[in-house]
C-alpha cells in the first residue's frame, strides 16, 4: 500500500530538472549540484493541532507545508531545487493524498522545484518537509552580518496571518472579504524567494518571519552582535488588516492586541533584512524592475536589544516573543 501510494501520488511533482541524476523510487535521490555553489538545506515539520488546524484544507495544506521551507531557503538567498516529504497520515484517504499533492506541486513547479524522496507511514497527521537549494560560494545571507547604521527592512505586510488564526480561534465578526483574504495568508503564505533573488548581493544579514517580527528580528540581532530601533507607523499593514482594525467588530480585541499582532503574532513568512544605506537606491530599483516592494521600518544601533518608537517619539522595549514548543 505504501510503494503503491507514492507511485501514484508524489512520483511526478514539482518542476523536471536536469540536475535530478535519479528521483522518486529508490533507496534514496542522486542529485547533481552546480559547480562553485554551495548547498543549502531547511528542514520543518507541521504536526495538525499545532501548526495546522484538523479541518484546513488539503490543498492549503500542500502549499503551505513547501512554503515555510521555502521562506527558510530565500532568507538564505538560496535558489530552491529539490525537496524530500515525509507523510505520517491517521488513514490512505486517497482524496486527501490527491489535493494536498496538487497544493505542493504547484508551489513546486512555480519555483522550479522537484520532489526526490520522502517516506510514508502511519499514525496522527504530520508532515516534515526538507528543502535544498543553492547559492554561488560565499553569496549566502546570514542572520550575523548586520552593521550599526544598516538599515531594517520588511516585505510584504505584517499581522494578516495572526489576526486571520485569531479570527479562527475566537469568533470575531469581521468583514468576510477582507477576513477572507487574510485567511489565505495564513494558510497559503507566499515564499519571497523571488525576491531574494532580486536583492542577491545586496544585504548584509536577513531571516524570515515565522515567529513574528519581534522574535526573529531578535535574532538576527543577536546574532549580530547588535541592537535596533523601528518605528510603530513604519511597520506595513494590509488594507484588509487596517480594514478589520476600523470595523467595529474589532473593539472585541484589546488595544494591546492589535499592537502585538504585527509584532509577534507569527506566520508572516516575509524576509526581514538589512542594507547599508548606500544600497537602498539600487534595492529599491531592483525590487521595482519586477513590481516588488520592501518597507523601511528601522535602522541597527548599537545598544543591544530591540526598542520601538511611537508616533509620539518615545520608545519602547520590545519584549514579546513568538511561538515556543516547549513553553508556549
Amino acid at each position: 500500500m505504501e510503494f503503491e501510494l507514492i507511485k501514484r501520488y508524489f512520483s511526478d511533482i514539482g518542476h523536471c530538472r536536469d540536475d535530478v541524476v535519479l528521483g522518486v523510487g529508490d533507496d534514496a535521490a542522486i542529485l547533481s549540484p552546480p559547480p562553485a555553489h554551495e548547498l543549502v538545506v531547511s528542514t520543518d515539520t507541521l504536526v495538525s493541532g499545532v501548526h495546522f488546524f484538523p479541518d484546513v484544507y488539503p490543498y492549503s495544506l500542500g502549499h503551505k507545508v513547501l512554503a515555510v521551507n521555502l521562506s527558510d531557503l530565500a532568507a538564505m538567498a538560496a535558489r530552491p531545487a529539490w525537496v524530500t516529504l515525509a507523510l505520517t497520515l491517521p488513514s490512505a484517504d486517497e482524496q486527501w493524498l490527491s489535493q494536498f499533492g496538487r497544493g505542493f506541486s504547484a508551489l513546486a513547479r512555480q519555483h522550479g522545484v522537484r520532489l526526490v524522496g520522502g517516506d510514508t507511514t502511519c499514525g496522527p497527521l504530520a508532515i516534515t518537509v526538507q528543502a535544498m537549494g543553492f547559492v554561488a560560494q560565499g553569496e549566502g545571507w546570514r542572520r550575523s552580518g548586520a552593521k550599526v547604521g544598516d538599515l531594517i527592512y520588511v516585505t510584504g505586510s505584517l499581522g494578516d496571518a495572526g489576526l486571520a488564526l485569531k479570527a479562527k480561534q475566537q469568533p470575531l465578526a469581521l468583514p468576510k472579504n477582507e477576513l477572507d483574504e487574510l485567511s489565505l495568508r495564513l494558510t497559503q503564505p507566499t515564499p519571497r524567494v523571488q525576491e531574494a533573488q532580486a536583492l542577491n548581493g545586496l544585504v548584509s544579514a536577513a531571516i524570515d518571519l515565522s515567529d513574528g517580527l519581534a522574535s526573529d528580528l531578535g535574532h538576527l540581532l543577536q546574532a549580530s552582535g547588535v541592537g535596533a530601533v523601528i518605528e510603530w507607523d513604519a511597520l506595513p499593514l494590509s488594507h484588509a488588516f487596517r480594514a478589520c482594525q476600523q470595523h467595529p467588530a474589532a473593539q472585541s480585541l484589546s488595544a494591546a492586541c492589535w499592537q502585538a499582532l504585527p509584532l509577534s503574532a507569527g506566520d508572516d513568512y516575509e524576509l526581514c533584512f538589512t542594507i547599508n544605506p548606500e544600497h537602498q537606491h539600487e534595492m529599491k530599483r531592483r525590487l521595482s524592475q519586477q513590481g516588488f516592494i520592501a518597507h523601511h521600518i528601522g535602522v541597527i544601533d548599537d545598544d543591544i536589544g530591540l526598542r520601538c518608537k511611537q508616533k509620539n517619539g518615545v520608545l519602547f522595549d520590545v519584549t514579546q516573543s513568538g511561538y515556543q514548543h516547549f513553553t508556549n
